[in-house]
Parts: C-alpha cells; structure tokens; sequence
C-alpha cells in the first residue's frame, strides 16, 4: 500500500490516447480483473452480460453533459460555466482571468454579464441581463487529452444514452459504452452526480493525503435506495457512481437508510479504503496520478491494477474517455 502519488504513475504513448469514439458505442474492448485470484482476462464489452447473475443490480450515472464552454462575441475571453443558481446567475471559470474581473462585463450572443463576485480560488459569479442559453452558444469542454476542439458528432457521442439531468461538464465515461437494448435486459437503476471541473485537476501533492478532493452534487432516489440495499451485488458504472455509493453507505453496510437523498460529495477514495457499497466496478482507463486510478486501486489493488495497465498497454488498449474498458469482480 502506498501513499505517494508516484507511486500511480504510469507510461501512455500517445497514439493509445482515444480522441474520438467507435462508430458503434458497444463494440469496446473489455479488459477483466479477478480481484480474488489476480486473474487479468481480454474481452468484448458484448460480453459484459456473462458476468452478471439474475440478483445483480447495475447502477448508472444518469447525468446529462451541458456544452459549459462559451467565448465572448469579440472572441478575448472563454468561460467555463459551472454551476447555475438561478436562471441569471452563473460560476465560471475565466481564462484569462485578467481580462474580467470584479465588475467587469462580457457578452456572449448579444447578452452582457456582469462579475458579481470572485472566489478565493478565482472563480467568476456572473450575472446575466437575461437567460444564457447555453445549448445555443455553447461547447462541449472535451479533455484536453484529446487534442481537438468539440464537433457535432460529440453532441451524441460524449453522452450516455440514458442522459437525463442537466449539469456535468465532463461525461460519466464508463457509461457510454452501454445501449438502450442492453439495459433492456439488465437489471439496472440510477443515481445522479454532476461531473465538474475537478475530474480534470491533477494531484499535485507528493503524498495523497494531502490532496484536497473537489465537491460535486449528487442525488438517488428511494426506489434506487430500496434495490440497492437489498440487491445481491452491486455493480457500480463508474467512479462517480462508486464515489456517491461509499458516501451514502453506513459503517457496515450498503445503505442504512433507503430514502432519497441530495447534497454534495468530495470523497477522496484511495488506499487503504475498504468499500462498503460496491461488489463489482466498471470503468475506463484513467490518467496516471488521477485521484480515478487511485479508487480503481483501492478496489483492487494498486499492483494488480498497474499490471493490468500494462498489459493493456501492451496490447494497444484505447485509453481515456473515449476508450476501452475494464471490469473489477
């Protein structure tokens, strides 16, 4: 077990680096770990259902990525919108900052904002004159691993099928390797967490503890709740679903409460962790030194992970958001 960052470090070519998605959202390689044996097995998303049982219940991330990323009409400054508290009022990211600060204004498809105030950690409250429409003006904020600006095509593709709540700006990536026609015949339910900004920000802190962990708004519903506390496993699609399962679950079980339940997370799930709510992850490939391959190794194990990393490697896996993916029994 360790807790140094390094220590989570691994070497990527770069033509690994997945920039766009398949033409068929399923036709994904599917990398299997054996916690219990240390098995590493190399497989097809299409044959994901084989490890399900009848008692099993698979839990999605239902999160609907907005296009965030706006620019000013005269092109100088680029917004990335966060948080909307009310129809008018927006938390940005400004780059450059310079250019807006307290008081100053910008205009975005003929509607002028104002900043309301700056955060402690730079960030922007905006207030509009009007409504943003934020589908008309905006973009997809792509990860900047992928090298290219947004195209129509991410409209859909960086999007799961089952989508339905406003307010990630990066997409629940395990995700989108499922069909409607697959859920059609697995047992599954949902809980929502809105992907932010600090899915993209590295851990810069030699050792992990220190990191500071960012908050995103999560939500489940009772019937979600109710299936999930009386399921036989767990199957988490993704570390944000993981992520929102661990906080809600109780000292020695699942969820000792099944109700609805809203409010904002920043768990930091690393090793030693010992999960409470999750049997079985899926999920993609994530960044060497990401607070994601840390979860992935707490689950698994950071040297049985960074193996199977290797040999994924090894046999030209596709990484990242729109790449390969791996499941954790």
């Amino acid at each position: 077990m360790s807790l140094l960052t390094k220590d989570y470090d691994y070497q990527l070519p770069g033509e690994l680096i997945a920039s766009r998605p398949l033409d068929d959202r399923s036709s994904s390689r599917m990398l299997v770990i054996h916690r219990k044996t240390g098995e590493i097995e190399h497989k097809m998303f299409g044959d994901f259902e084989n490890y399900m049982t009848p008692e099993d219940i698979l839990i999605l991330n239902d999160t609907k990525v907005i296009p965030a990323r706006l620019f000013s009409d005269d092109g100088r400054i680029e917004l990335l919108c966060l948080d909307q508290s009310t129809p008018i009022l927006w938390r940005c990211l400004a780059k450059p900052g310079k250019r807006l600060r307290f008081g100053k204004s910008i205009c975005i498809g003929g509607i002028t904002g104002v900043v309301v105030e700056v955060f402690d950690n730079g960030d922007r409250l905006i207030e509009w004159e009007s409504t943003l429409d934020i589908h008309k003006h905006g973009h997809l904020a792509l990860p900047h691993y992928m090298g290219r600006e947004d195209e129509e095509t991410d409209r859909d593709r960086y999007q799961t099928v089952f989508a339905k709540e406003d307010g990630a700006i990066a997409a629940p990536t395990a995700g989108l390797h499922f069909t409607t026609g697959m859920l059609q015949r697995i047992c599954h339910d949902f809980i929502t967490l809105h992907v932010g900004v600090g899915t993209f920000r590295p851990v810069s802190a030699d050792h992990i503890q220190n990191h500071v962990m960012h908050s995103e708004k999560f939500a489940i519903r009772e019937q979600a709740a109710r299936r999930i506390k009386h399921a036989g496993r767990v199957i988490a699609v993704g570390t944000t679903v993981a992520r929102v399962l661990e906080s809600i679950a109780g000292d020695q079980q699942r969820i000792e409460n099944p109700c609805s339940q809203t409010g904002e997370t920043n768990i930091f799930i690393h090793p030693p962790y010992k999960f409470k709510a999750v049997d079985t992850l899926f999920t993609n490939f994530h960044l060497p030194q990401s607070t994601l391959i840390m979860l992935v190794s707490a689950f698994a194990g950071r040297e049985l992970v960074l193996e199977a990393y290797r040999q994924a490697i090894a046999r030209k896996y596709r990484f990242y958001s729109y790449g390969d993916c791996m499941l954790v029994l």
